[in-house]
This record gives C-alpha cells, sequence and structure tokens, in this order.
C-alpha cells in the first residue's frame, strides 16, 4: 500500500524531548508544573495578550468564556456556523441555545451583514444574545471592525475561537486577541501541537484567575477539599505543556511552511475554469492552516465529493469543507441567519469545498502525488 498522505499531520521538532525529559527528572509528572506556566507566559508572548489559562482543550477554553460571560439555561448565543462543532457545543453544556450566522463570501468568516439582522431580530424579540461566538477559518481572521461595532452597539462581548488561527493576523493584532477572550486549540492537526489541549486568553488577568479557579475544580482556599461552585477538571498536563513549548519556538516557521504549500497548490491549479481558493483578506495574514477551495462541477467536470474518492484511492487524505452547524441534526431547530436572505454562502461552500493535505511537513514529493492524481480529474483550460 502507498504511503498515507494524511491531510495536517503533526510536525515534530526534536526540541519536544527536551521539556518532557525536564519534566521526568524534576519528577513534575503532576497535571500541574514549570512547563504550563512558561507555556501561558509564552502564548502571551507570541500573541500579546495580557493573560492566559493553558486548558485540556479549545473546547474547555470555550466553556471556561462562556462560564465567565455567566451564560445560563435560556440565554442565547450567536455563534459562526462555518466550522467544527466544537465551537458551539459548550453552549449546550449550560442549556443554552445557539443561534446560527452564515460566513460571507471573502474570508468564508462570520458574516457582518447576517450578524447585524440577527441583532435586529433579537432587539424585536427582546432578548439579545449574551455572547457572540466567532471563529477565524482555516487560518484566517474574521473582518473583526464591523463585527466589534456591532457587537460594541449592542454590548455584547465577543469570544473569539482562534483554534485555527494561531499565528494570522488582523490589520497588525495577533489572532486571539481581539475579542474579550481569545481560544486556541492545540489539537494533533493543529498548526501546533501539545497532543491534546488548548489556551484562553484575555488582557483582564482577573477573569483569566477566575478561570484558573473553575479549571481546577473550583476548589476554595482550605487546608482540606472545600468546595462552593462547581468546577472543572480542564487544565493542561506539564508533560503536554512541554511538548506545546517546543512547537511554540517553531511557530513562524510552521506558518512560512503551510503557506508555501498554499502557493504550490495555487500556482498548479488557478489556472483551471471553476477552481477558486479561499481568498486572503487584505486586511491581516492567512496562515494556510489548511488549503481550502471550491470547484464548480460544471466547469471542471468533477465534484468535490469525486475528488476527495480518487484521492482516498491513492492513500491520500482529504476532506470538504465543515459542513454548516445550522445542517447538523442536533442544531434543526435552531435559528440560521444566511449572508443575504436567499443567499447562504456557507450552504454553498459546504456543497462545492475541498480540504487538501497542508502539513508543514509535507514533501515536495507527496505535493506532486496529489497534484497529479486532482490534475487528471479535471477539466482542462481551454
Amino acid at each position: 500500500m502507498k504511503q498515507r498522505i494524511f491531510l495536517s499531520p503533526p510536525h515534530m521538532s526534536g526540541n519536544e524531548q527536551t521539556y518532557i525529559n525536564e519534566a521526568f527528572e524534576t519528577n513534575w509528572i503532576a497535571p500541574l508544573g514549570p512547563n504550563v506556566d512558561a507555556f501561558e507566559k509564552e502564548m502571551c508572548g507570541v500573541t500579546g495578550a495580557g493573560a492566559a489559562l493553558a486548558t485540556s482543550s479549545g473546547t474547555a477554553a470555550i466553556h471556561l468564556a462562556l462560564k465567565l460571560l455567566n451564560i445560563q439555561q435560556g440565554d442565547t448565543v450567536f455563534c459562526s456556523s462555518l466550522t467544527f462543532i466544537a465551537s458551539a457545543n459548550p453552549v449546550l453544556y449550560e442549556k443554552a441555545e445557539p443561534v446560527f450566522i452564515d460566513s460571507e463570501p471573502d474570508s468564508w468568516n462570520m458574516s457582518p451583514l447576517a450578524l447585524q439582522r440577527a441583532f435586529q431580530d433579537a432587539i424585536r424579540e427582546r432578548k439579545l444574545p449574551k455572547a457572540v461566538i466567532v471563529v477565524n477559518l482555516y487560518g484566517q481572521s474574521a473582518d473583526y471592525d464591523p463585527i466589534l461595532e456591532i457587537c460594541s452597539h449592542y454590548n455584547v462581548p465577543v469570544i473569539e475561537d482562534a483554534a485555527e488561527s494561531l499565528g494570522a493576523h488582523y490589520k497588525h493584532k495577533k489572532s486571539g486577541t481581539l475579542g474579550t477572550f481569545g481560544i486556541f486549540s492545540f489539537n494533533g492537526n493543529k498548526i501546533i501541537t501539545s497532543s491534546g489541549g488548548g489556551m484562553l486568553v484575555s488582557n483582564d488577568p482577573e477573569r483569566i484567575e477566575r478561570a484558573k479557579f473553575l479549571a481546577t475544580q473550583a476548589r476554595d482556599q482550605a487546608v482540606h477539599y472545600e468546595h462552593s461552585v462547581l468546577g472543572f477538571n480542564y487544565r493542561l498536563s506539564n508533560i503536554l505543556a512541554g511538548v506545546g513549548r517546543a512547537q511554540l519556538e517553531l511557530l513562524s516557521d510552521r506558518v512560512n511552511a503551510r503557506r508555501e504549500r498554499f502557493q504550490c497548490y495555487y500556482e498548479a491549479l488557478h489556472r483551471f475554469d471553476g477552481i477558486d481558493f479561499m481568498p486572503e483578506a487584505d486586511y491581516g495574514l492567512h496562515t494556510r492552516w489548511l488549503t481550502t477551495l471550491t470547484l464548480n462541477p460544471d466547469q471542471t467536470g468533477v465534484s468535490s465529493a469525486e475528488v476527495i474518492s480518487a484521492l482516498a484511492n491513492e492513500n491520500i487524505e482529504s476532506r470538504p469543507v465543515w459542513k454548516p452547524l445550522h445542517l447538523q441534526p442536533l442544531f434543526k431547530r435552531n435559528k440560521y441567519y444566511p449572508h443575504e436572505e436567499q443567499v447562504s454562502v456557507s450552504d454553498e461552500l459546504f456543497l462545492n469545498g475541498l480540504c487538501l493535505p497542508s502539513g508543514s511537513n509535507l514533501t515536495l514529493e507527496q505535493q506532486e502525488i496529489i497534484l497529479n492524481t486532482f490534475s487528471k480529474l479535471v477539466k482542462q483550460p481551454v
């Protein structure tokens, strides 16, 4: 069998073992320790955030942000629809109701037009959302100026889901630092990984201290174990934080490598009619965590599903663009606001979208195999 080419595999530097060995040598195998403290500090240095909390996952970080904003049963939270379900599941943990917002075509991220309509309806219904969760999709920040202007007008805080966009910029501001809270993921497929884990960041150190309290089972100050409020087991381990520290040292290299992989795809495929890559908005830097594109079957002679199948036959992993959350069975009764009244951008992106292998350790030889397989399927340009 041909060697498997993965969509976005981990890319180890070798220095991870240094931090892991140090944890073993000093017996810091307990859940917390020096690597956790240093990882949080180093993330603040990289992002410019005022304070950070290392968590067991990006999902845990979102949940903590919702707890800090006092999201409760019956509240509503506006959420990006075109994303992984982990962005919205924590809303359900608190028995609140997600309301889904479409993407706009220029960045594939949250549509300010749809967001404004959702707020106008909320005013009429006298039920403003308690928060807005904005996802930075596939390595690119959403257009935050209009989004933050709308949310500020209604005095509603923003949680910036930067799980896929560590290293991206928005108008010279680092991804994850534009909202009241920012969250990152270090899952195995992300641009850097700690095997599993996440980070909650904010410019409000007091709120991060509160999150730390909640994330460590909400233990009160006492000699014995005293608990007055519900807490969680949401902290990152000292060993995994060591992996994350080594990975973070090479963030710029990993971003550059992914952008180079994207450029190779672009140069080979943009000449084909009916192939359009995810745009890079002029307001910032796109990390190209994943190279994503759409195919028009009428022009290319092939659908995204057929490309995925053909690549799979060559042992190459590829995927559709995220299935929008408003189309998921779990959320079939939840409200959804399209970009325009009769135009759902996220539906079209899911129908025709494709994610290609994009790892920073993808070799030129592997990329050539992918491109050869892909190009054979697509109708040649006239």
